[in-house]
């Protein structure tokens, strides 16, 4: 593979590590080679002062690319498919339910071109590892980036091989291998599955969106502030739930609430950040809970497999902005996150997967817990369709009344689903 040198017309101005500062090209480097921290792109954020306005984002695309001078690309050539702009819905029925005031939903769900906010990230490494040479793309995933990397690849042109834990749900396989990539699912978990991809980067060089190319990758997620703040009247929120697997979804949400702030586009205020993780793979919610300034891994054994990350690459760092933005980081159980996945369908009329299920849970956790003013702005965040999980929820979702085509059975099925209706109720207020 042979990289062409870039010449930036953009904003983004190279690489710079999170741990010591030191300042790289912007090349498809990630791991610092000074202090082995991690890299993340960095910007002229007065050149993007000067440059963006409320005006010109309103011009832009009706995609993610309306914020370009805040994504770290450089030439003309974008990959578009309407990526982004998805709906930031205000709860009516949820919110009563749980006694919020101002409760909206960013629903990812219905994000193209395969339904998880994956579609934002890969969007933006596609784009630049095109402008880097690339010309084979690939992935480590567990699902939902699979999906996304390998409809973008085909969209692009580019030579994909994804690699998957070989106990993915059904769906996921099937929504990756429609686009036509190399699919290889290897028997192991996903950080196995992370770890033999970083060998297969170094010796085929390859771009991987989220190893060689995980700078560029990450900053897809700041789209999801910029518009839930262009939504919201270029509002900051009081508070937001999400999920948390690697952690880059969490900090990088955070670090578009900063860009706005940085760059004069929303006034300045602090907004609580609080993460949702599953019991069953927890590393991140259980240091926070035990004061812990280190993530020790584990091993996931969870329902929620799009989130099933053990050794969360951001971990430490989605700890630390908890802690400061005096939000917190919360864990769910299997139950609880199928219940999750019931609750937001039957009260919002949005079917999510078992990422967003674990989300709602703990949104409905914190307001028991009092961690959530009724009267404050809380977004929630929705990444993935329901569609993908189906096996998770199947047991649970219930089964059609079986009639013959007679009214007489029709009144009796009536009177048995009215029946069942009146004891669902009751149990709700037991």
């Amino acid at each position: 593979m042979t990289q062409t040198p870039i010449r930036s017309t953009s904003t983004l101005r190279g690489l710079r590590c999170r741990e010591c500062g030191a300042e790289y090209a912007a090349e498809a480097r990630h791991v610092c080679e000074w202090c082995f921290g991690p890299l993340e792109a960095a910007y002229d954020y007065e050149a993007i002062r000067s440059r963006v306005s409320h005006q010109s984002i309103a011009a832009g695309p009706r995609s993610i690319w309306r914020y370009r001078p805040f994504l770290p690309v450089s030439g003309e050539r974008l990959i578009d498919l309407g990526t982004g702009l998805t709906p930031l819905i205000r709860s009516e029925r949820l919110a009563r339910r749980l006694g919020l005031k101002a409760l909206y939903l960013k629903n990812d769900a219905v994000n193209v071109p395969s339904l998880s906010f994956k579609d934002r990230v890969v969007s933006v490494a596609l784009t630049r590892a095109r402008e880097l040479g690339f010309t084979t793309v690939s992935c480590a995933s567990t699902g939902n980036l699979a999906n996304a990397t390998a409809a973008i690849a085909a969209h692009a042109g580019l030579e994909c091989y994804i690699f998957i834990p070989a106990d993915l749900e059904a769906g996921k396989v099937l929504g990756t291998l429609i686009y036509g990539p190399q699919v290889l699912a290897v028997d192991g978990n996903y950080d196995q599955v992370n770890r033999l991809c970083s060998e297969v980067a170094d010796r085929h060089g390859w771009g991987f969106v989220n190893i060689n190319l995980r700078p560029y990758y990450s900053e897809g997620s700041k789209t999801l502030a910029f518009e839930v703040a262009e939504q919201l009247d270029w509002q900051l929120p009081d508070h937001v739930v999400a999920p948390i697997a690697s952690g880059s979804l969490y900090t990088k949400i955070y670090k578009g609430f900063q860009e706005l702030i940085k760059t004069g586009l929303v006034a300045d205020k602090p907004v609580r950040m609080s993460g949702a993780q599953a019991s069953g793979c927890s590393p991140v919610a259980e240091a926070f809970r035990g004061g812990q300034d280190f993530v020790t891994p584990v091993k996931p054994a969870t329902i929620a497999k799009s989130i099933a990350i053990g050794n969360p690459a951001d971990g430490i760092y989605a700890l630390d902005i908890a802690r400061k933005s005096g939000g917190s980081i919360a864990d769910v159980s299997d139950s609880e996150i199928i219940e999750g996945i019931k609750l937001l369908a039957q009260t919002e009329g949005i079917f999510t997967e078992t990422a967003g299920g674990t989300t709602v849970a703990v949104l409905k956790k914190l307001v028991e817990a009092g961690q959530i003013d009724p009267e404050e702005t809380t977004v929630v965040y929705i990444t993935g369709n329901g569609l993908k999980t189906q096996e998770a929820i199947a047991p649970y979702a219930g089964e059609p009344l079986q009639i013959e085509p007679s009214l007489a059975s029709f009144e009796r099925a009536l009177e048995r689903a009215r029946t069942l209706d009146r004891l669902d109720w009751q149990q709700t207020l037991v």
